[in-house]
């Protein structure tokens, strides 16, 4: 796979992918370590909750091989409590903790509420300046309004990706635009869909294919001009984020590691 562009899924502690994915008879606890050997990066959700443990944090980077990459999600007290506002003391703690990671920290995504409109620029403008610039970070917004020329001339200024998201609060026509206009040396993907009502996490319930194909083009000319791009599935977006990461893999020419290859691995535990 090419060291620039790096798939994963959002995510890896699921059940329900025993069998289709993890060989059956998988243990939780051997779960990421039988993920890093098909997927060189992962979302985390759950650094979203709480800030793990450096001892989690440590173990994570002890069950996945070199050049692997997690990507963390930022405190939702600093996000979604405090909205961006007095939040210094805990942005720095958050860090610290994701320094943990050492090389394998990838970038941390700042996923801002629905809520948060872009009347509250100021508090976005007071933050940016703050944030550490030995790591990589990415903001998402949920709110179509945030996409404008000042605000992606901000995240440029520092250099923080404008995450491109495919769900149902942009638009097509928006998120294309802001493919077009980067605003980091790197670029964040995330593939939510549409339908939340998806429960059952087993197997492909949409078919996606022309959305992806879509992406193949946008990834294919951001990769082309020296972008490292991270992108990350959500179950939501068609059923079972691994198969969608795989299709994803095929479509840009990357060899996917299919889940009998898995099972062939485990002999070697």
């Amino acid at each position: 796979m090419p060291a620039n562009i790096r798939l994963g899924t959002q995510g890896w502690n699921y059940d329900a992918w025993t069998g289709p994915f993890y060989p059956e008879g998988t243990k939780a606890v051997d779960f990421l370590t039988i993920y890093s050997r098909a997927f060189d990066t992962v979302e985390v959700d759950s650094t979203f909750y709480a800030v793990p443990p450096a001892k989690t944090i440590k173990q994570w980077a002890q069950r996945t091989p070199p050049g692997f990459s997690f990507a963390l999600k930022m405190s939702q007290e600093i996000t979604h409590e405090r909205r961006l506002r007095d939040s210094t003391d805990l942005l720095k703690e958050f860090c610290e903790r994701a320094r943990e990671l050492e090389d394998k920290l990838g970038p941390i995504l700042l996923q801002m509420g629905p809520d948060f409109g872009a009347g509250e620029l100021p508090a976005l403008a007071k933050f940016l300046p703050i944030l550490p610039q030995d790591i990589a970070f990415a903001i998402e917004f949920r709110d179509k309004h945030w996409i404008n020329d000042g605000v992606i001339a901000l995240l440029a200024e520092h250099n923080v990706s404008l995450a491109l998201t495919d769900a149902r609060w942009i638009s097509r026509k928006q998120m294309l635009s802001c493919a077009e206009r980067p605003t980091a040396d790197f670029v964040y993907v995330r593939w939510m869909g549409a339908d939340r009502e998806i429960v059952d996490y087993s197997r492909i319930q949409l078919d996606r294919t022309r959305e992806l194909e879509m992406w193949q083009g946008v990834l294919t000319q951001l990769a082309a001009k020296g972008r490292t791009i991270y992108g990350y599935v959500n179950n939501h977006f068609a059923g079972h984020s691994p198969a969608s990461v795989r299709d994803l893999q095929r479509l840009l020419h990357l060899k996917p590691v299919m889940p009998e290859e898995l099972g062939e691995q485990m002999t070697l535990f």
